[in-house]
């Protein structure tokens, strides 16, 4: 117990983004060498922490992210699997395409609120019963972590893939993914001042609603909105003095 708080202590001076980096690289690693397949299951976490030689709530963290990028998936119980889907562990590319042109914030969010606004309504015509089933699911955990910013914004993330695949098109899919995991790279550093998950939560849930009830226009309406809150949010997050 006190190796495992020793541990922790030293991670805080090397930086959570590097530590979840050095998760994201070794799972890549894992898959790219065939060690590991679609719907196969990670190594038990003690050992993966061992063998990264970090903390288990550091190799959570890297699991959590990979998890929100539809690279892995938690199942109670039963263990971190890779999921059946192509791993998205590309998306860090844009990030660095913004380093080096100077894209702004408030750009990525006008991108984002321009392909999703059309993501939502495409998919209000075309989800199928099993991604209606995902979104409702994803609300459920929204609300039930409205006490965990970090959770929280794992089952966000999850829902806006969804909607995402829900759309019937691929190319527009791995746009989002790709815009999304920018933006979740940068809110967990910002997302544990957020005073509005509750009615973050309800704007999700009205989303949700539209799709179910196969209404493009409506569907289009509630994802504007809430990318636009969203935004305000976030600034609001950032302008906060970290504690």
């Amino acid at each position: 117990m006190k190796k495992e708080a020793h541990k922790e202590v030293a991670e805080e001076s090397t930086g959570h983004s590097q530590l979840t980096m050095q998760v994201v690289d070794h799972v890549r690693a894992l898959i790219a060498s065939g060690e590991v397949h679609p719907g196969d299951r990670l190594p038990p976490e003690r050992e993966l922490a061992r063998k990264l030689k970090i903390s288990r709530s550091s190799l959570r963290a890297g699991i959590g992210f990979l998890s929100a990028m539809g690279v892995l998936k938690s199942r109670h119980g039963a263990g971190t699997f890779v999921s059946s889907g192509p791993p998205a562990l590309d998306s860090s590319s844009l990030t660095v395409l913004g380093v080096l042109h100077g894209f702004l914030p408030w750009q990525m969010f006008e991108a984002r609120l321009v392909l999703e606004a059309n993501v939502a309504a495409l998919a209000a015509e075309r989800a199928t019963d099993e991604h209606i089933a995902e979104l409702a699911e994803e609300v459920a955990e929204m609300y039930a972590a409205l006490d965990d910013p970090q959770e929280y914004l794992i089952h966000d993330v999850r829902f806006h893939r969804t909607v995402a695949r829900a759309s019937g098109n691929p190319i527009l899919g791995a746009l989002m993914e790709t815009i999304t995991a920018n933006l979740y790279d940068a809110r967990l550093d910002t997302v544990q001042h957020t005073q509005n998950l509750k009615e973050s939560a309800e704007q999700h849930r009205e989303i949700f609603r539209a799709i179910r009830s196969r209404n493009p226009i409506q569907a289009r309406r509630t994802m504007e909105e809430h990318l636009n809150d969203a935004r305000r949010a976030q600034d609001a997050e950032t302008d906060l003095p970290p504690s």
